[in-house]
């Protein structure tokens, strides 16, 4: 799509085909105030310019590497201040990628746990099945006193 080529300002369709973000996601990045308010038509249709397209295609790529939207209010501000400090950034992208390693190690501790498991069942016709006695809380010797001593009473 030829920006040049384009009249400006562009209504949201055209805005949500020239970013990649949908109208409604659109809407809701101007109620958060990371996109400023727009223009509107005297019928009340919003109208975008081609820095607020840019912009909303710098929050596209901001949530595709996971930044919190907090984080990304922070980084459009940073982006829109040319006086700034690009040590600001680096620590909100050095924090960011720290959380995402903390995340991937839980995920593969996750996933190691759901390996064995699923190791340890028999996947056949039996009912027997560790991953259900797992998730029940059955794995915990202390839990499994109580559920027995509770089935014997009941």
């Amino acid at each position: 799509m030829n920006a040049a080529a384009l009249a400006w300002p562009v209504n949201i369709g055209m805005a949500s085909r020239m970013s990649g973000v949908t109208p409604k996601m659109i809407r809701h990045y101007e109620s958060l105030g990371l996109l400023p308010s727009v223009g509107r038509t005297d019928s009340g249709y919003r109208q975008y310019s081609e820095a607020e397209i840019h912009t909303l295609r710098f929050i596209k790529r901001s949530r595709e590497l996971g930044f919190p939207i907090s984080d990304i209010a922070e980084l459009v501000g940073l982006w829109r201040n040319r006086r700034r400090a690009s040590a600001n950034v680096k620590r909100i992208a050095q924090q960011h990628a720290d959380e995402l390693g903390l995340r991937i190690e839980a995920m593969q501790a996750m996933q190691r746990t759901l390996q064995h498991l699923i190791h340890c069942c028999q996947g056949d016709e039996r009912p027997d099945c560790p991953i259900l006695d797992d998730l029940a809380g059955l794995h915990d010797t202390a839990a499994a006193a109580a559920i027995a001593a509770a089935a014997a009473h009941a």
